[in-house]
């Protein structure tokens, strides 16, 4: 598998339902996830759902890019409520895989489902088209600092 892509933007919220914040940089705590994120600190909608493989996610900015091209539905970074957005990553093709962001190993644990949790939120009906797209979740193996315009590659 050969592809290289970028790390475009990190986010953080403190707590479920939060504004999601954008940060400069973001450390990675190996078996945690993302100092200061909900998931972190077992502030997250599925807290009370600990799962491994929720420490970080991703999504591509081509999905956000084909929601507002195909189906006239905007969605932003900051919206599709992921950690990290990415360009040129195939995220799903990294299930079972690890790949580095940076300096950080992360391992795609699972493909991350839409809900209709995320329609109440946003106001808009993203389920149906997020099928398939909505992300990949993600255990941190080997944690570090990452920024945007890291390089994302297969390990």
């Amino acid at each position: 598998m050969t592809w290289q892509g970028e790390l475009l933007h990190i986010f953080i919220a403190e707590a479920a339902s939060m504004e999601m914040e954008e940060l400069a940089e973001g450390r990675m705590i190996p078996g945690v996830g993302i100092e200061g994120d909900r998931y972190a600190t077992a502030q997250g909608t599925y807290s009370h759902m600990p799962h491994e493989d929720r420490q970080c996610t991703l999504m591509e900015i081509e999905t956000m890019e084909a929601l507002e091209r195909d189906h006239g539905l905007p969605l932003t970074p900051q919206e599709s409520r992921r950690n990290l957005t990415t360009r040129g990553v195939p995220l799903n093709h990294l299930v079972g895989r690890h790949f580095r962001v940076g300096e950080v190993l992360l391992f795609g644990g699972r493909l991350n489902k839409p809900c209709k949790y995320f329609d109440d939120l946003l106001g808009r009906p993203l389920f149906n088209p997020l099928l398939n797209r909505s992300g990949l979740n993600c255990r941190i193996i080997e944690g570090g600092v990452i920024r945007p315009g890291d390089t994302i590659r297969p390990a």
